[in-house]
């Protein structure tokens, strides 16, 4: 392997002196060839190339059980960041198209599995949930949820299927204790990171192509979810291994939701690992769920969180942990490479 990476350095400064882009592993060269190439961006993809391209990780729950999920590595690159005014079912907050440049990252290969979520909610939850709303939520610490009321699978079943009816607090709140369980800083993928994991390099409304009728065989949405949530990784991957990234069930990012933030992000060309708004009031969902009509599960369909998604919450006030009912939200996690840090995979 010194070898090959002696080639990465040695092709890297070929692009530095003669502006011209050289790989010798495809798989990875995302690269858009047109746009200018920073010297940070070579180095960033070369980092990349020596870090591992998929891990699993294990987390052990209060009682010793053993709960994993898998890690596959991001490739940094460019890509066209929403949809043509051309694209069937586009909708005016997907637009205007812009150039994204990001780094490599981190995703999981699937959502973020009850079996795994409840691993989380059994170690944090606030038994007393009247003292809970009486302190102060500290949104950088780790802080459990209050109990929820009723089924937390709604009646769809746990184990492999994803969690389903957390707030974006919540949703957060896990990946702080993921983050101090494993030693390693998870988090919700960005909108941007999330849409180019979801094209996995392609440019039409699918990554699969623009043909809906393909669909089933990569989905779970309205035509053949039998209006429930499936086991994650039950349909094929995209062409980077991630599964559902479209369907089953909706998926929280990290970014406010404000539907002309594509107008700013624009202005930057290419925009470098956007993260949204600096403000706003609910955050972007993204993916579509099992509910979904196809055209929702178009790789640049932005959903986000209307207020109906509250109104079934018994509770005055409105719980910030919990959306009753609501079982087509779920998130799937995201991690930051840490080119400084060793790996340790079990």
């Amino acid at each position: 392997m010194k070898s090959l990476s002696d080639i990465r350095i040695f092709a890297a400064i070929i692009v530095v002196a003669t502006g011209v882009l050289c790989s010798t592993e495809t798989g990875l060269a995302s690269v858009n060839i047109s746009a200018p190439v920073s010297i940070s961006a070579i180095i960033s993809s070369t980092s990349a190339s020596e870090l591992p391209k998929k891990y699993t990780e294990t987390v052990t729950d209060v009682s010793g059980g053993k709960v994993i999920f898998d890690m596959v590595l991001i490739p940094g690159g460019e890509f066209l960041m929403g949809s043509s005014d051309k694209e069937a079912g586009r909708k005016d907050n997907e637009g205007p198209q812009h150039k994204v440049r990001l780094e490599p990252f981190y995703l999981c290969t699937t959502e973020t599995t009850f079996v795994l979520f409840q691993a989380y909610y059994e170690e944090t939850v606030q038994r007393d949930r009247d003292e809970a709303r009486k302190k102060v939520v500290d949104v950088d610490a780790i802080t459990g949820p209050t109990p929820i009321y009723g089924d937390p699978t709604m009646g769809m079943g746990g184990g492999t299927k994803p969690a389903i009816g957390a707030t974006w607090l919540n949703a957060m709140a896990f990946c702080r204790w993921l983050s101090k369980k494993t030693g390693k800083k998870y988090r919700l993928p960005t909108e941007a990171e999330w849409e180019y994991a979801a094209r996995a390099g392609t440019e039409s409304a699918y990554f699969f192509g623009t043909d809906p009728k393909q669909l089933a065989a990569y989905a779970w949405f309205e035509d053949n979810s039998e209006q429930a949530t499936h086991d994650v990784a039950g349909k094929k991957p995209n062409p980077w291994g991630l599964y559902d990234m479209l369907g089953n069930v909706l998926e929280w990012v990290h970014d406010f939701y404000n539907p002309t933030a594509y107008a700013a992000t624009a202005k930057k060309s290419p925009a470098l690992n956007p993260k949204g708004p600096k403000q706003g009031k609910v955050h972007v969902a993204r993916g579509g769920s099992w509910e979904s009509p196809a055209e929702e599960l178009r790789c640049p369909a932005r959903a986000f969180e209307e207020d109906f998604w509250r109104f079934l919450d018994p509770q005055v006030p409105k719980s910030k942990w919990w959306l009753p009912q609501m079982g087509f939200i779920g998130f799937r996690v995201a991690r930051s490479v840490e080119p400084a840090k060793s790996e340790s995979h079990k």
